[in-house]
């Protein structure tokens, strides 16, 4: 997916933005940039790949090049290079972006299809999706409304973060605010992020979050809204399921409790189904399926364990490598058992998701190895129907790569996929078989979701402003 930080100063703010950046490893793994704004130097900037080297280690080298940065923006992608800097009739500017767009060909075809434009191409042939919305920024006479055009025409999700050769920054959260713009502020200037808790470790305080499309300028004497925000929102629930960090807070509501509601949540439902297995511990898979599985347990009165543990100083994230038999291996390679609580046990364990399912069979195949005598899964949001359209959320991009969809197909054809909301049901006939056969494939002994109106529950928003397309296809 990706984040960024920004800061805007009275005082150097190259630590800031550095420190800032770096809080939000968590949402990508290729590509990290910085660019630094000073009166003296101009604009400086450094663009790394990350993909084998955290972001500190690839960047502390270069923290004595930016001198004296009063302004600064950062950025985590897990798509292109960035932030580029663009010189045009606006002016010179640093931009980075969050999202995905889906008509980017269209866009080109339609906006810059004549001889005095040009896009530098990407390996796979692809524009860089910055360098696109810088262009389509550029269309217009002003940078707000060119931004606003921005938003207008693209399908998907675009939010951006600009920084101006005045030291000053511009923020826009994307138009139905799929990801959370956060505003903070110190006695000497203003921050931007997406996560709370990077500016909150840096001495800022919360200001504000921006609303669905608003478009804020920062500078070090304050934080100035020149576009209002809208009122429809979309926020992806995946931020509190999956990609936020535990101490993060979305819309005033907190990872943390969010997944441990959620897996109480979980364990009310099979109670009162009476679906729960009769299981000696409960656990998470390490390791964002741990607070849900916390919450499953503290509900269900059964004793919470880790059985096993990831072992995470030589590989801290198991999806870096591009090669998926490599990601498999080092995936395996970090699993480290606790002997005295699989040998023999009866087992249900809560992960975050279950996507593809590639790594989950390989966990499973090692609990068994290990001695489990079951081993029982249950998955804290509703079956993954559709690949998401609206944030690069992974490297897959078919509905056919989610296990979900390849089994709806297995067991009955095209004609299956006209039903997919009775196979995320669990209550339908669909629905169980989708799940034993889930179940089956990948050596569970039994499998279960969370329900979609549950997983709302434990958010605890208003559910019209939460986006729920990888589940019901309703974005």
């Amino acid at each position: 997916m990706g984040g960024f930080f920004g800061a805007v100063s009275k005082r150097d703010v190259v630590l800031d933005v550095f420190f800032g950046t770096d809080y939000h490893s968590h949402l990508g793994t290729r590509n990290a940039g910085m660019a630094i704004w000073s009166r003296e130097h101009g604009c400086q900037r450094q663009i790394h790949s990350i993909a084998n080297t955290p972001f500190r280690t690839k960047f502390e080298k270069d923290l004595v090049e930016f001198h004296g940065g009063c302004c600064g923006i950062g950025c985590i992608s897990d798509s292109d290079p960035q932030p580029l800097l663009v010189r045009s009739h606006l002016g010179l500017y640093a931009i980075t972006t969050v999202g995905q767009i889906n008509n980017s060909e269209e866009l080109v075809n339609t906006y810059f299809s004549d001889h005095g434009h040009q896009f530098m191409a990407m390996s796979s042939g692809s524009v860089n999706c910055t360098e696109l919305v810088a262009a389509l920024i550029n269309e217009r006479d002003s940078l707000v409304e060119g931004i606003r055009h921005m938003q207008s025409v693209i399908e998907g999700s675009m939010t951006v973060l600009l920084m101006t050769s005045k030291g000053e920054i511009l923020a826009a959260r994307d138009r139905l605010g799929r990801l959370p713009v956060l505003i903070g502020q110190n006695e000497d200037g203003f921050c931007v992020s997406f996560e709370s808790f990077a500016y909150e470790k840096l001495g800022y305080h919360r200001v504000r979050d921006l609303g669905p499309a608003e478009i804020v300028r920062l500078t070090a004497d304050g934080c100035e809204t020149l576009s209002p925000a809208e009122k429809e929102m979309k926020i992806c629930a995946f931020l509190w399921s999956y990609y936020g960090y535990p101490n993060s807070n979305y819309e005033g509501i907190n990872v943390e409790v969010m997944r441990y509601r959620n897996g109480e949540i979980m364990a009310r439902n099979e109670m009162l189904a009476g679906t729960m297995p009769n299981v000696e511990f409960v656990a998470g898979v390490p390791d964002s399926g741990i607070p849900h599985a916390i919450g499953y347990a503290n509900y269900s009165g059964r004793h919470f364990a880790r059985p096993f543990v990831k072992y995470t100083p030589t590989w801290p994230r198991s999806f870096m490598p591009a090669n998926q038999d490599v990601r498999d291996q080092v995936a395996k390679m970090k699993q480290i058992p606790v002997p005295e609580l699989i040998e023999g046990r009866r087992l249900l364990f809560v992960d975050d998701s279950i996507v593809r399912g590639t790594q989950l069979k390989g966990t499973v195949d090692f609990l068994f190895e290990s001695g489990a005598k079951e081993v029982h899964m249950r998955s804290a949001c509703p079956p993954i129907m559709y690949a998401c359209k609206y944030l690069n959320f992974s490297r897959g991009n078919s509905d056919m790569d989610l296990i979900a969809r390849r089994t709806v197909q297995k067991l009955e054809g095209d004609e299956g996929q006209l039903h997919l909301d009775e196979y995320s049901d669990s209550q339908t006939e669909r629905g169980k078989c989708l799940r034993r056969a889930i179940a089956e494939e990948m050596g569970f002994d039994s499998l279960e979701y969370q329900s979609l109106d549950g997983l709302l529950e434990s958010i605890g928003i208003d559910p019209s402003k939460i986006c729920t397309y990888c589940w019901n296809g309703k974005g």
